[in-house]
């Protein structure tokens, strides 16, 4: 599958408080009360976290690779840049985006903190960053998106990859990438969109509900947490609404690019 391409940077700007009192969030195709939605989607990575980057090639046919090369290849990374990576316990991210730097400079700095709410996740990405001899690039942190446990203006980019559609309050975790950013920082989200190519749609959805849940079960014998994905990724707002989400969080220039056809979106934005 060759990823395709669309631009849109012109969504409205909308002017509203982070915290909507909502009482309740989405989990799945359910609603729960919201002080319990963090623990729900905690155990869903507890129970897939030793087999999520095989499950991530099987579900995906490893197309996941080119979504992440995509996300690398925007971020453009150098010599210097100090990274918080949220949402990416396994490390994927991080690993790509040292190795793309040390490619070409071998004996570059970096500052890349990996942050993610679950430990399981975390325990996985420590492991494999020994197994690579990257421990010393990257720092550990169990964190929640919507109260990052780091500084105003302390990172020159923020990434987040397959994980923003899980947090309780979106725009809260949007605030919270704004506060963390240095005035001219980089906001890059990864995620699961609406397909906006015709007749794919429907392909997509019988793949998504029939296959991705079976194969679930069958790799990790879980097929609820992938069923909860599956269903969480229809309830995730369009493009143009998350774009419209991340300028009323005082992102500047927030836009998208598809992906395979919507399946997945690349959404930018600024901190100015």
């Amino acid at each position: 599958m060759v990823p395709l391409m669309s631009e849109h940077s012109d969504a409205p700007v909308t002017d509203k408080p982070h915290d909507d009192g909502r009482k309740t969030a989405s989990f799945g195709f359910r609603d729960v009360p919201a002080a319990e939605k963090a623990s729900l989607v905690r155990q869903v990575f507890d129970n897939v976290a030793d087999r999520y980057d095989l499950m991530n090639d099987l579900m995906s046919l490893g197309v996941h690779r080119l979504w992440k090369t995509a996300l690398v290849d925007a971020l453009a990374p150098r010599p210097g840049l100090a990274l918080l990576d949220v949402a990416g316990g396994t490390g994927d991210i991080a690993f790509r985006v040292i190795e793309r730097v040390k490619k070409r400079w071998p004996d570059a700095a970096l500052d890349i903190t990996v942050c993610d709410i679950n430990p399981a996740m975390l325990a996985v990405g420590r492991d494999r960053a020994i197994d690579r001899n990257l421990m010393n690039d990257i720092r550990w942190l169990c964190g929640n998106a919507e109260a990052l446990p780091l500084p105003d203006a302390s990172v020159d980019a923020y990434t987040i990859a397959f994980g923003i559609r899980n947090v309780t309050h979106i725009d809260r975790a949007l605030a919270e990438a704004r506060r963390v950013l240095k005035p001219g920082g980089r906001f890059l989200c990864l995620e699961f969109s609406h397909v906006v190519l015709p007749g794919l749609d429907k392909l997509y959805d019988a793949y998504s509900f029939n296959v991705i849940p079976a194969l679930g079960e069958m790799v990790t014998e879980d097929r609820e947490s992938y069923q909860y994905l599956v269903e969480s990724i229809r309830r995730f707002p369009t493009q143009a609404r998350f774009a419209e989400m991340m300028m009323a969080a005082g992102l500047a220039r927030a836009g998208y690019r598809n992906l395979s056809g919507g399946i997945v979106a690349l959404h930018s934005a600024w901190r100015l």
